[in-house]
């Protein structure tokens, strides 16, 4: 059957119901990840390779490629095979577990590859690994500098990472940095990127109002705040119960929750423009998989109520797996970088993205909580 044919079948479907969506059974779960990764591996096998695109180099350890691994090591979780490990790993060593530049960077696009490292520290605990991840993080939390993340994309970039340092070594000054960033960015830059009144996020202060859609609505990009609640649950997840603040990145995580679901398309994507269909509307991945990722770990965790969230997750789920995965595991309606609907149209069956890095990886998570899914539900 024509692919474009089937998205259209599985629109209609998705219309007439909307509660009613089928579970995948783990083992098809594991089956399509693998593909996908699998694609990925091969495509990508010199993990060295610098990227050649838009007319610049850029190192395999950037943000596009870091985002991509942060997929692989929660996929590696679910279905820990040894040549996912050795991908992750010696891409690290080749990286000597540095950054594009310098441990005294500050900028979270470069800094989005410690998130991995210390991944992979966890599971292979040598001191070395961490020393450049270590000596930037000194360097932050010897500054009082806060505000760095003027884009919302950088909150997922590297928060994270600072939750994790501070569940690995127990101190709270690392989650102490991170709320007083993030609420800069929340609260601050551009009157405050975080609109309480939707649970949504401009990705920067040149899309606050008096900024609009061509429908009069808001501009609020889908992967951008894919990747806000990407970090709300990847930082969540590293908090202990006591910590401080994580009462607050709980609630802004169930005020996204709770936006995000009001404007799912009937087809199970979202918009790349939330609240406007008629600025680049179709089919896009990136975004989408984000907020499965987020909604299905949100259900797993007991956050979010299992009866409202687990069709969400479902259908959106089931709607990538039949309309996004190409015959031989990559990647289909990936929009490319930018920062607004705009960038990298066209977004068709057929086009590539200027990276196939993060959208694989953002489908890695997203299939790695949908796996857990899977199991809890006795498929």
């Amino acid at each position: 059957m024509n692919r474009r044919f089937f998205c259209f079948i599985l629109w209609v479907l998705a219309s007439l119901s909307t509660a009613a969506q089928p579970m995948p059974s783990s083992t098809d779960v594991r089956k399509v990840c693998d593909l996908v990764n699998s694609y990925f591996m091969t495509t990508y096998s010199d993990y060295t390779a610098n990227s050649f695109v838009r007319g610049k180099t850029r190192p395999s350890n950037i943000w596009t490629r870091g985002v991509y691994y942060e997929g692989l090591m929660a996929w590696y979780g679910c279905n820990p095979r040894e040549e996912y490990y050795d991908y992750a790993y010696n891409w690290a060593e080749f990286h000597k577990w540095n950054f594009r530049s310098s441990p005294a960077t500050r900028n979270a696009d470069d800094l989005c590859a410690s998130q991995t490292y210390i991944d992979l520290y966890r599971l292979c605990p040598i001191e070395q690994h961490l020393r450049p991840t270590r000596a930037q993080m000194a360097m932050m939390l010897g500054n009082a500098k806060v505000d760095d993340w003027t884009w919302i994309d950088a909150i997922q970039m590297y928060m994270p990472s600072l939750a994790k340092m501070g569940a690995l070594t127990g101190d709270e000054r690392y989650f102490e940095k991170m709320w007083q960033m993030y609420s800069y960015s929340r609260n601050v830059i551009g009157g405050g990127l975080f609109n309480v009144n939707e649970g949504l996020w401009w990705r920067d202060a040149d899309f606050v109002p008096p900024y609009k859609e061509p429908n009069g609505a808001n501009c609020y990009w889908s992967r951008g705040n894919g990747w806000v609640i990407a970090a709300l649950v990847r930082t969540i997840a590293e908090m202990p119960a006591s910590a401080v603040h994580r009462s607050q990145f709980v609630a802004d995580f169930l005020s996204m929750a709770k936006a995000v679901v009001n404007c799912q398309r009937t087809d199970g994507f979202w918009n790349v423009s939330l609240l406007c269909e008629d600025n680049y509307g179709g089919i896009e991945l990136s975004g989408t998989a984000l907020f499965v990722y987020s909604l299905a770990w949100g259900v797993n965790n007991g956050i979010l109520d299992k009866a409202t969230y687990e069709p969400v997750v479902l259908k959106a789920w089931n709607a990538m797996v039949s309309c996004c995965v190409r015959t031989d595991g990559s990647l289909a309606y990936v929009q490319g970088t930018g920062k607004q609907p705009s960038d990298g149209q066209p977004v068709t069956f057929d086009s590539r993205p200027d990276f196939e890095d993060y959208g694989t990886g953002c489908f890695l998570l997203a299939a790695s909580e949908v796996y857990k899914m899977a199991i809890a539900a006795g498929r």
